[in-house]
């Protein structure tokens, strides 16, 4: 009983190998993620030294020259966002979809994600601390050439921050 055992697993086990050692092999010029982790590599301290805190987010969003970007949903940027900014969802952020926002790589953009805010779950609904779309949206913006990129740093209770937000025609807090 325990060699049929054994063989059958030999069997599944070997059986299972080649499909792994497929998959290693299957070439996409497209995908890189080696390149990605050096990317995340040189993005952890310029991501460190960019990450704002509220007053100076606010005072970079004065700025009629600085680009405001959520890469949030459409659904969640219709729902409720920092007023002035623009949404480019992450999933559809191209070179070209960037360039039609962003005016240079030089220009200054700052960021926002769902886990700057607290209070407001429909509309900034938390995601797993590594999975913040902060992370991703920095990464993104460093990959295609941008490198004026700051970040907001904290977290906010979206009753008590001095960020204005717009949700359809109304709009809360101040700015």
């Amino acid at each position: 009983m325990k060699f049929k055992t054994l063989i059958l697993l030999t069997v599944c086990l070997t059986g299972l190998y080649p499909l792994t050692q497929q998959a290693e092999e299957i070439p996409n010029p497209l995908i890189d993620y080696k390149g990605f982790l050096e990317d995340a590599g040189n993005v952890k301290k310029l991501r460190e030294e960019r990450r704002v805190s509220e007053d100076i987010f606010i005072e970079m969003a004065r700025d009629p020259e600085t680009i405001i970007l959520d890469a949030r949903s459409p659904e969640k940027y219709n729902l409720l966002h920092v007023k002035g900014a623009k949404n480019l969802c992450l999933p559809d952020i191209t070179a070209a979809e960037l360039a039609k926002i962003i005016p240079t790589k030089t220009t200054r953009v700052i960021i926002y994600c769902n886990n700057n805010f607290e209070n407001e779950q429909k509309a900034f609904a938390s995601k797993a601390p590594r999975a913040s779309l902060n992370i991703y949206t920095f990464n993104t913006l460093y990959s295609y050439g941008y490198t004026n990129v700051y970040e907001l740093g904290p977290l906010l209770d979206i009753n008590q921050t001095q960020i204005e937000f717009k949700k359809d025609t109304l709009t809360h807090g101040k700015l």
